[in-house]
């Protein structure tokens, strides 16, 4: 059950304005419940991006290195947008994060078994509304 026009979320048309290429980005994070209808809301969006769209994402705004200890990330729009170099240890490179996403209105999403993985690998206390959202979506 995707949104109808998920281009229209404010956080979905920001993140379209920095015109990534879609090959070199993929939406991780809670940004994929959102595509699924699984989340009214989310915070922000985790992208992760390669190649021109982390160059792109480069020229917007000085990269940091990242909460997780794992690789840079340059802050867009207030926080609201977070383009990532890395995503969290444990799971997939970038390149095949980004190569194994999932096409959602032509946005590039992080698939969610994988986004499943990580949210159980974290453990958070936080996570745990999304987890049952989607084991009960995914039918596990």
């Amino acid at each position: 059950m995707v949104p109808l026009e998920l281009r229209r979320h404010p956080l979905v048309h920001r993140l379209l304005s920095l015109e990534l290429p879609p090959t070199d980005y993929v939406v991780a994070g809670s940004g994929p419940l959102l595509a699924h209808g699984l989340r009214d809301e989310v915070s922000d969006l985790d992208v992760v991006a390669r190649g021109d769209a982390w160059k792109i994402a480069l020229t917007l705004a000085p990269a940091t290195p990242a909460a997780s200890g794992h690789g840079l990330v340059v802050p867009l729009f207030d926080g609201t947008v977070e383009v990532f170099d890395h995503w969290l240890p444990g799971g997939p490179d970038t390149d095949a994060l980004i190569d194994g996403a999932e096409m959602i209105q032509g946005i590039p999403f992080c698939p969610l078994p994988e986004v499943l993985a990580w949210k159980l690998r974290s453990g958070r206390t936080k996570d745990q509304a999304d987890i049952r959202a989607m084991t009960k979506h995914l039918g596990l």
